[in-house]
């Protein structure tokens, strides 16, 4: 009877893993076993499932769900999941973006969960075009979700830095993918179409990152940028509780981000 007066959360935890079999080298099952979440969407796990060890595939204490790229060694993203969710849909519907493998959604009780990998724009116009284009079919798939009555908890790496305080050196970078004008004007965008950046509602303070350059030493530095989200529809968010970075959680060159959120 008294676990009924309790509030229940749902812990979620994010990860850019860069290569699953790698980080699982680094400590990925001890750091899940520590943390116990409720949900961890990984992303950029480069591994097709036909390749993964079974202990990988389908973790213990968990359901997992993956959508590998349709090339091997590149994006991918899962989600495991304690409790089994009410469905399961990869990718967005459109075959360009879909066979990169970069979205999953599950379905709560309460709300919908996309995990998103998002593309990076570093490598040439052609794929900073593809960028664009996917983060306009991707708010458009929100938007018809959220039409039809779901709210959402969007999570994953942006590859965008949305202002200056999200990356140690806003001017240096001003003419780089990650924090071109077009890029940031995007997640204005998003963010004005009502999907909030939940760990700005509870840390506004500078120097909080989420990625650092495996060169020159930086991440001791903390010269980082801020590039891994939890967006949250606004009329969810009173729900939230927390949305934290786990910055000294090592194994990649993202660290784990999380959110605590009311579950009935």
């Amino acid at each position: 009877r008294l676990t009924k007066t309790l509030e229940l959360s749902m812990k979620i935890l994010s990860w850019n893993v860069n290569g699953v079999r790698a980080v699982v080298k680094k400590g990925l099952f001890d750091w899940l076993e520590s943390e116990s979440p409720d949900v961890v969407c990984l992303q950029e796990v480069k591994a097709r499932t036909e390749d993964l060890d079974e202990s990988i595939l389908n973790p213990e204490g968990y359901h997992a769900s993956w959508n590998s790229a349709e090339r091997k060694g590149y994006s991918g993203v899962a989600i495991f999941t304690k409790k089994k969710p009410k469905a399961v849909h990869l990718g967005m519907g459109i075959d360009r973006f879909d066979v990169e493998g970069r979205v999953i959604r599950v379905e709560f009780k309460d709300f919908d969960l996309l995990n998103v990998y998002f593309p990076n724009g570093t490598s040439g116009e052609e794929r900073l075009e593809y960028k664009m284009a996917f983060y306009d079919a991707f708010l458009d798939h929100c938007e018809q979700l959220r039409a039809e009555g779901r709210e959402l908890v969007i999570t994953g790496d942006v590859n965008t830095a949305h202002k200056s305080i999200d990356l140690r050196n806003p001017k240096a970078n001003a003419k780089n993918s990650g924090f071109l004008p077009e890029e940031r004007a995007w997640v204005d965008k998003f963010v004005a179409h009502g999907y909030v950046d939940s760990f700005r509602e509870f840390h506004p303070e500078p120097d909080q990152y989420t990625w650092w350059s495996y060169r020159f030493n930086v991440r001791a530095k903390n010269v980082g940028w801020r590039i891994d989200y939890f967006f949250v529809t606004e009329k969810l968010m009173t729900k939230v509780k927390d949305s934290f970075i786990q910055p000294d959680v090592m194994g990649s060159d993202h660290c784990p981000i999380g959110l605590d959120i009311k579950a009935k």
